[in-house]
């Protein structure tokens, strides 16, 4: 019996080196890259192969890299006769879901995103911060025990017991200390550039709307669910209003995944660099998960279809 299915794609902190070499044969790939190589003016192609760690975090690098990357991996899937009957991408991921979903074209995306990437790195440049994840606490209780401190979010409610945190570095120091009095079970630094989804990267995000004003979208050709509101939608308009606050708002993955599940879905196929999704699916009761990279194509098909 055929899996009720929705592709997930991942977002920045999935890049690693070698993602490219992975990726199936798709004839518009390498054109995509070209394209994306020109607009960032950097060497993607050699920073996805042996770049150092510093040039693979980079925003302005990993953004377009992961685009392309869970745009292929997505695009691949369909094209072996995957039927989804809904898509959702974490942070970075969802520009790829919504081009899956033909809401925009994987070029404009790609110009969207391109953008995106610079505007947060900059900002990040203008104020400093960073993220870290907290184990073994929820969404709500972390958000009441650090409500009282100055220059730090949730950014990211990951799964239950999986909470990322996002802010200045003395706002992340001063909720490290506090959260492991209270009982977490870890709080680990993430490598990234800058406090991203929190009220700090508002200027990023003005600029940022504004190509969103001026971009042209249409009803997508299958549910979407939003990192700022996890309620399928096929609307235009209305995904473009959601879109607009993604910047500076937190990731809401796990009401995502539940919102998926209450859909009727059971399987979500991860479609991109590695298997950091189907990690968090694991914790949804009645939910399971299928890296593309980490199976094949084929497995995928074998166990969707």
């Amino acid at each position: 019996m055929a899996r009720r299915s929705a592709l997930v794609f991942p977002g920045q902190g999935s890049q690693r080196h070698g993602m490219l070499d992975a990726l199936p044969r798709h004839e518009a790939i390498e054109r995509l890259l070209d394209a994306a190589e020109a607009l960032s003016d950097l060497d993607l192609r050699r920073i996805a192969s042996d770049g150092t760690p510093e040039q693979l975090s980079d925003t302005r690098a990993a953004q377009p890299l992961l685009y392309l990357t869970d745009w292929a991996w997505g695009s691949a899937v369909i094209e072996t006769g995957v039927q989804p009957l809904a898509v959702a991408g974490h942070s970075l991921g969802e520009f790829a879901a919504l081009a899956i979903a033909g809401v925009f074209s994987v070029e404009a995306g790609l110009e969207l995103v391109v953008e995106r990437s610079h505007l947060m790195a900059a900002r990040a440049l203008a104020t400093p911060g960073g993220m870290a994840a907290v184990l073994g606490m929820d969404g709500a209780t972390v958000s009441d025990l650090v409500a009282g401190i100055s220059g730090v979010w949730v950014a990211n409610d990951n799964a239950p017991g999986q909470v990322v945190l996002s802010g200045t570095h003395e706002g992340l120091d001063a909720a490290h200390r506090l959260l492991t009095e209270a009982g977490a079970r870890k709080v680990v630094p993430l490598v990234v550039a800058g406090p991203f989804h929190t009220p700090l990267m508002g200027p990023a995000a003005d600029s940022f709307n504004e190509l969103v004003d001026a971009a042209i979208f249409v009803d997508a050709a299958l549910p979407v669910l939003q990192n700022t509101d996890p309620t399928p939608t096929i609307d235009a308009v209305v995904i473009k209003e959601r879109l607009k606050g993604q910047i500076t708002s937190p990731v809401r993955w796990t009401e995502t995944m539940l919102s998926l599940r209450e859909m009727g879905i059971d399987t979500l196929v991860e479609c991109g660099p590695g298997a950091v999704l189907k990690g968090l699916a694991r914790r949804v009761v009645g939910l399971d998960a299928i890296s593309v990279e980490e199976r094949g194509l084929d497995a995928v098909l074998e166990e969707v279809v």
